[in-house]
């Protein structure tokens, strides 16, 4: 719902214009003249501003003027009595978005709104993304480091000079590596080094929608499309146009929605879910995923067509387990970011840390190290963390076997209860999922819970 701002002198014209603009599910605020209006604006809250051009005290010129000087970024709409057309187009010059002429079909004033509306969403949306975009390049780091992706084995070597070479071109990137290697920040640091660096970068978490949804998503609605469709949506092509678009999970997408892709891919145009109008966009694409997309292909689950128009420039990232000289610095990087979070006081590592986290296979990849760092980081005591701090399914030291005789107490030995209650429920989590092959929501009637619980757990354990 937009927040919009209606001036006019005449009550009648003015109620005439609110009211159905109300019907349309906004919210509107009237003002019977110039200075009762600029008065009632409100810089970032009020999204329109439609003004009579004629009014005793302040008139539409004054009233664009002085909502300018509150809000460069203020749309404008004035309202023109017939034969002023040359004031119009002063006012125009001074700032407005459009104007309308009295007296106007209410349908030439609803589609008025919509337009400046949908203005105001792209406005607002590269208005935020440029300030993110301005943040990550301040998080350019290190020589071993793009963003947060840090390293400095041979193959995150090579990932770093193929990050250069092809953020210089405009083309497709695919990015393939497992869960929690970092794929997301392999795509913005492509876009934040590339000529787009100052358009939008826009992503697509092509796995978490249904086919419906993410056809949605993707390209955009119209009002009425379909139920619940109360009011036009701009798609994520649109508000990635000039920028990067980032479809994650890009394996997981039906073939219904490959095909409209496709097209997307080839003509650079597409039309909003339920639209008629064909939209054109300039649009990078960087698509990711965690499979195998040849494999999908061979067996017939993702166009081969398709694959080629995304497969052009790859970048392939290795797992944590083959790159374990990188965990020390890893560690440090992460004890340096989680350090205001967590609240630790830890200034020093026991080398041994650094030997048995390389031994770990790390199915999670960095983000489970991440996650990993952060729990010790909050639990351990001391200003050294020891290998006694780490998780015992890490340190492979099996938990203890509790019997009517034993002292609870002396069986925690080392270890906090939360701690053994984590390395217990992670390890029924491995098992159920073995036994249900898999299958995520098998897994959670196994256990009993339910699959919403079933996927935090399995992130808070960095479970793949």
């Amino acid at each position: 719902m937009s927040r919009i701002l209606v001036i006019d002198d005449n009550e009648t014209m003015r109620e005439g214009m609110a009211l159905p603009i109300k019907k349309m599910g906004h919210s509107v605020e009237t003002a019977s003249g110039g200075r009762q209006g600029v008065a009632l604006f409100r810089p970032g809250e009020t999204d329109l501003v439609i003004t009579d051009l004629k009014m005793d005290d302040l008139d539409g010129l004054g009233v664009i003027k002085a909502v300018k000087e509150q809000d460069p970024e203020a749309l404008i709409i004035v309202v023109t009595a017939f034969g002023t057309i040359d004031v119009a187009v002063e006012a125009m010059q001074a700032g407005a978005f459009d104007f309308i002429t009295k007296p106007f079909p209410l349908d030439l004033l609803r589609a008025k709104v919509s337009k400046a509306l949908d203005r105001r969403q792209l406005t607002l949306q590269a208005t935020r993304l440029k300030a993110e975009n301005e943040i990550l390049r301040e998080e350019l780091a290190a020589p071993y480091a793009t963003q947060e992706i840090i390293g400095t084995c041979p193959p995150m070597q090579r990932v770093f000079k193929m990050i250069k070479k092809v953020a210089a071109t405009d083309t497709t990137v695919h990015i393939f590596g497992e869960s929690g290697t970092g794929k997301e920040l392999v795509a913005r640091a492509v876009h934040l080094h590339s000529p787009r660096r100052d358009g939008p970068f826009i992503k697509v978490s092509c796995s978490a929608l249904t086919e419906t949804l993410l056809e949605s998503e993707l390209f955009g609605h119209e009002k009425g499309a379909f139920t619940n469709a109360h009011k036009r949506k701009l798609g994520r092509f649109e508000l990635a146009n000039g920028g990067t678009l980032f479809l994650d999970e890009i394996g997981d997408i039906s073939p219904a929605v490959q095909v409209k892709l496709l097209r997307v891919l080839q003509e650079r145009e597409f039309e909003r879910v339920g639209g008629e109008q064909t939209i054109s966009i300039d649009v990078r694409i960087v698509s990711a995923t965690n499979k195998d997309l040849q494999e999908e292909v061979d067996a017939g689950r993702f166009r081969e067509d398709l694959f080629y128009r995304l497969h052009i420039l790859p970048i392939t990232l290795p797992p944590l387990r083959n790159r374990i000289e990188d965990i020390e610095v890893l560690i440090k990087h992460f004890m340096q970011k989680l350090k205001t979070r967590t609240r630790h006081e830890i200034e020093n590592v026991e080398p041994e840390v650094y030997e048995v986290l390389q031994k770990y296979t790390w199915p999670g990849n960095v983000r489970q190290l991440e996650n990993v760092m952060e729990q010790v980081l909050v639990l351990a005591e001391g200003s050294t963390l020891t290998v006694a701090d780490l998780p015992v399914y890490i340190t492979n030291v099996k938990p203890p076997t509790l019997k009517a005789d034993n002292n609870l107490f002396a069986s925690l030995g080392d270890r906090t209860l939360p701690q053994i209650l984590d390395d217990l429920e992670r390890q029924f989590i491995l098992q159920a999922f073995e036994r249900a092959k898999g299958v995520k929501t098998e897994t959670a009637r196994v256990l009993g819970i339910k699959t919403s619980a079933l996927y935090y757990k399995l992130e808070k354990y960095g479970i793949s």
